[in-house]
């Protein structure tokens, strides 16, 4: 009973942080578009670099990590459970996804993502942004740089951690955010994917 009210309440913690867009927040504050009415619609950094630039993506991708980073961070303060810092890290990303401030409405979770590797291992966060950085500076593709990283990250993990709660944790973390790239998949496969730096029409 006592582990059941400690995943309920690190998950909720954790979603609630994870609930904060931090590209609505910037483009707000820093006099640009909504990035949900423009480009991909989506409140990441990829769509705030298109249309709001450098400073304002750099906001943006650094805000994601933190609130995926800072849950862990927070749950790993309090435990050592596999199980439910797992789960904090899932709640993050959903939190990301499904925004409760926002209609339910997020961004696809890649930095989000991120933040919460580097806060379950700090390792296999680096390597795995390390990939992302290799792939994109070969390719100048962000979402296939992101879909590479991600699928190779539960992988890695397990090689770090042997933990099947953390790894299944992370692979349905990976398998949510495959499918939110579910257009950006179809473009790939089509040739039409936006590269980085380009406008989205």
């Amino acid at each position: 009973m006592e582990n059941f009210l400690n995943i309920i309440i690190f998950a909720g913690m954790a979603y609630l942080i994870g609930s904060f867009s931090t590209a609505i927040i910037t483009c707000k504050l820093m006099g640009i578009e909504d990035p949900r009415k423009t480009g991909s619609n989506n409140p990441g950094a990829t769509n705030v670099l298109r249309h709001g630039g450098k400073k304002a993506a750099i906001i943006t991708l650094i805000g994601d990590m933190i609130k995926g980073l800072i849950p862990v961070l927070i749950t790993l303060q309090f435990h050592t459970e596999h199980l439910i810092i797992g789960i904090a890290g899932l709640s993050a990303l959903l939190g990301h996804i499904f925004p409760v401030y926002y209609g339910f409405k997020g961004g696809k979770g890649v930095a989000t993502y991120y933040g919460v590797i580097l806060g379950i291992s700090w390792q296999v966060g680096l390597i795995a942004l390390a990939i992302w950085l290799i792939v994109a500076a070969i390719l100048k593709i962000s979402s296939l740089s992101a879909l590479v990283s991600i699928f190779l990250t539960p992988l890695i993990l397990w090689y770090f951690s042997q933990s099947i709660e953390l790894c299944s944790s992370v692979a349905l973390m990976s398998l949510i955010v495959f499918w939110r790239h579910k257009r950006n998949i179809k473009s790939l496969l089509q040739g039409s994917e936006v590269k980085i730096g380009k406008s989205a029409k």
